[in-house]
């Protein structure tokens, strides 16, 4: 009789699939998520200029834009500055993430985390022209208008991206292992060399990846900072989406997407990789 009582009987495991219609909201979300991706990277291969009729395959496109000169400069500026953004804010979210997780609690620690995620919580429209202001207002001052603006703005943006992996990865590590190195007389600093670089190391590439890939396709704030000449990949392709529209755009869009694709798989492989 025990044994038959509701108490003893296994509860059935809740599932959202169970749920009326889910298999449809599901379907339609995937639709509308990928299908004008889909018909981008398609439409890339048109052999003709129109990007609604299809007019047989071809790689025209692809060679055509691989042969400008102008998407040639505005792809090595785009990498130069996603690389040099990316390394200095990587190398900056590592110090904050150290600061903040292997330290003891101290006043006003809640808030630097604010501050550090600031640029996540705010509208990117108005950090852009936040340093819009702060830069022309420096340009006016020294009359000095290189790339440097660019890196500058682009290490601040991308600083929270790479620092939340990296927290992640040291919050979920083992103090231990770095307490035992401590008692066999190993320094501060080697012990941060020999035991917490390597294990928040797959941390810090995946932080460095990430920034990477928002720093390479970033429009808003490129387009509000940059200075004559400065063009890179994202904003030479919206120049040309407001004057004609070529499935060259679709090309490059295309390449742009594969190379972020990677760098996003190689991101959660990193993050999901255990000690």
């Amino acid at each position: 009789m025990a044994e038959n009582s509701p108490l003893k009987t296994k509860a059935r495991g809740y599932s959202v699939k169970t749920l009326p219609g889910f298999s449809v909201v599901a379907l339609f979300t995937l639709v509308a998520l990928y299908a004008p991706i889909v018909i981008l990277v398609v439409y890339s291969f048109n052999q003709g200029t129109s990007l609604a009729v299809w007019e047989g395959f071809s790689l025209r496109w692809y060679q055509q834009a691989a042969a400008n000169e102008a998407v040639q400069d505005a792809a090595l500026r785009s990498l130069i500055l996603a690389i040099s953004a990316a390394s200095v804010a990587t190398v900056a979210a590592t110090m904050a993430a150290l600061a903040t997780t292997r330290t003891r609690h101290f006043p006003g620690r809640t808030m630097i985390y604010a501050l550090i995620n600031q640029p996540l919580m705010v509208p990117e429209i108005v950090t852009a022209v936040a340093l819009l202001i702060v830069f022309a207002a420096i340009k006016v001052w020294t009359g000095h208008t290189s790339m440097i603006y660019l890196i500058v703005a682009h290490t601040a943006f991308c600083v929270p991206f790479a620092y939340l992996p990296i927290r992640a990865r040291l919050e979920t590590m083992d103090n231990s292992l770095e307490a035992a190195a401590q008692d066999l007389y190993a320094s501060r600093w080697l012990t941060f060399r020999r035991v917490t670089l390597p294990l928040m190391w797959p941390g810090i590439v995946a932080g460095l990846m990430l920034a990477f890939v928002i720093s390479l396709d970033d429009v808003v704030i490129t387009e509000f900072v940059k200075s004559a000449g400065q063009e890179t990949l994202p904003t030479y392709m919206l120049g040309q989406l407001r004057r004609v529209v070529t499935p060259e755009v679709n090309a490059i869009s295309t390449v742009i997407l594969l190379a972020g694709a990677i760098l996003v798989s190689l991101f959660f492989l990193l993050t999901n990789r255990r000690v």
